[in-house]
């Protein structure tokens, strides 16, 4: 069995999920799809899918939970199913698909690291998204004391398993668009590697947003209180990282 699969949360994107599985399975990944409580047009063309290849996997939710649901759900049947990695990628195309193979060999590159998507926005992005982006990031530099996590909110990475699945039941993560932040973020605190990569980013004319603009910025809002106070209990081990790369640096040069 390969070590790398692909989860792929979808919610009444049967139109482009389609395209998503096709994509990385031409990268030779086994796919495990969550449906997060469809309409039964798209249950019915996940069904399609997943019957046509036995390399792909289905899961239910019984009704919408989340993005961050989603992608638990789909990361915890990964590690079951005795994967190593898995490359989150969403169902509605906004992610570049061509760029699958490059996150899978810069895992293989660096094994037990994250491996993110730093996105590179074009014209088409709306400029709320960009505004609410560099407001989150200024907050993950605080969480972290550093600038080593550019984009917290690119839901385009590899997760080792190993590190990640434990945080899953430990940490108690958000459910919806907080997950991608709050799980970067504590990772770090782990110490777990990143590796970043440049990926393009487009909001097709007829995309679909299910970004619930009052519900997900309270709850990203609450994220950022959460690992602030988080952050100020791990300032100590922060600090000592800080400086221990300082040191590392000037040695160095």
């Amino acid at each position: 069995m390969a070590e790398t699969c692909a989860v792929i949360p979808v919610y009444d994107h049967g139109r482009t999920a389609g395209r998503v599985v096709q994509a990385a399975r031409a990268a030779d990944l086994d796919v495990v799809l969550v449906d997060d409580g469809s309409r039964p047009e798209c249950g019915q063309a996940l069904d399609a899918i997943a019957a046509a290849d036995n390399r792909v996997h289905l899961l239910r939710h019984g009704s919408n939970q989340g993005k961050g649901a989603a992608v638990q759900t789909g990361l915890r049947k990964a590690a079951a199913l005795g994967y190593r990695n898995a490359l989150q990628i969403d169902a509605d195309g906004q992610h570049s698909l061509a760029d699958i193979p490059r996150f899978v060999a810069e895992s293989r590159a660096n094994p037990g690291a994250v491996v993110c998507g730093r996105p590179v926005f074009g014209d088409d992005a709306p400029r709320a998204r960009i505004y609410g982006r560099r407001l989150t990031n200024f907050w993950v530099s605080v969480h972290t004391w550093s600038r080593d996590i550019p984009d917290a909110m690119c839901g385009f990475r590899m997760y080792p398993l190993a590190a990640t699945v434990p945080l899953l039941d430990k940490a108690g993560l958000g459910r919806r668009m907080d997950f991608d932040i709050e799980i970067l973020v504590r990772l770090f605190w782990l110490g777990v590697p990143m590796r970043w990569l440049p990926t393009v980013i487009a909001y097709p004319p007829d995309g679909r947003s299910h970004f619930r603009m009052r519900l997900d910025n309270y709850l990203i809002a609450r994220a950022h209180t959460v690992l602030f106070f988080g952050m100020l209990a791990r300032a100590p081990a922060l600090a000592a990282r800080k400086l221990g790369l300082a040191r590392s640096r000037w040695r160095a040069a």
